[in-house]
């Protein structure tokens, strides 16, 4: 075979792999896309359904609030003073229990937070959630939701797992320390915790399993951050710490 037809071979072999470069590189960027679009329907959906369950928290809450106020009428009508200071009484214990709203000093982590924390009650999950958020944090607040919701989404899916309610917990605690940042969410823990060299790993199914917690991961990392993560039976613990 001549020079000249040695040469034209090795170009074509060239624009070959450049070919099938630009098209592995093409089909990698649709399956991205694709994860990222499958990604952001679960979280539309989730959204969807947290906002849900509070308009229908709210909507039983209109219903109950005319319904004490005809009770009280009636009371005032008939003259039954001491019923109705009873009542009075009765209505305010009632109030604070049903006042579980978070105001953690962040408008948006008080909106994420207070979402899960009306989902995860609604499911029936024990919550005890303690949380203060100090202002001019040098982590974005996009960010900080991202971990918070991730997390408690984490938290809440292993927690269903366990049949009987009255074993699911969930206890959230954020706050400033040694000026840091912490942020710790424990939960109850139903089935088995998967662990590899790397760390822990998802049990979901599906394309976008473990998603969440490498989301969780690259921004702990973006901020120069610490996570730690530990299990024990039938509880498992995240602990994060953030520079302020």
């Amino acid at each position: 075979m001549s020079s000249r037809g040695i040469i034209l071979i090795i170009v074509a072999i060239i624009i070959l792999i450049v070919l099938l470069f630009f098209l592995i590189r093409y089909i990698l960027f649709k399956l991205v896309d694709k994860r990222i679009s499958d990604y952001q329907d679960d979280l539309i959906a989730k959204h969807y359904n947290e906002v849900e369950n509070i308009y229908r928290k709210m909507r039983g809450w209109r219903h109950d609030y005319h319904n004490h106020i005809q009770t009280m009428k009636a009371y005032l009508e008939l003259g039954r003073y001491e019923d109705m200071k009873n009542y009075f009484n009765d209505l305010d214990k009632d109030l604070t229990q049903i006042d579980r709203v978070l105001k953690t000093g962040n408008i948006m982590v008080d909106a994420i937070l207070n979402s899960k924390l009306s989902l995860a009650i609604s499911q029936k999950i024990n919550m005890n959630a303690k949380a203060i958020v100090p202002k001019n944090l040098q982590v974005a607040d996009i960010d900080l939701c991202i971990i918070i919701g991730n997390l408690m989404d984490n938290a809440m899916e292993a927690t269903l797992k366990i049949e009987n309610p009255d074993e699911r917990f969930i206890r959230v605690y954020i706050r400033e320390m040694k000026k840091q940042l912490y942020i710790s969410i424990t939960n109850s823990s139903g089935g088995k915790v998967k662990k590899t060299s790397l760390g822990y790993v998802s049990t979901k199914i599906g394309i976008n399993h473990g998603f969440g917690l490498k989301r969780v991961d690259s921004i702990v990392a973006k901020y120069d951050g610490f996570i730690n993560r530990q299990n024990e039976e039938g509880v498992f613990a995240t602990e994060i710490i953030l520079s302020i």
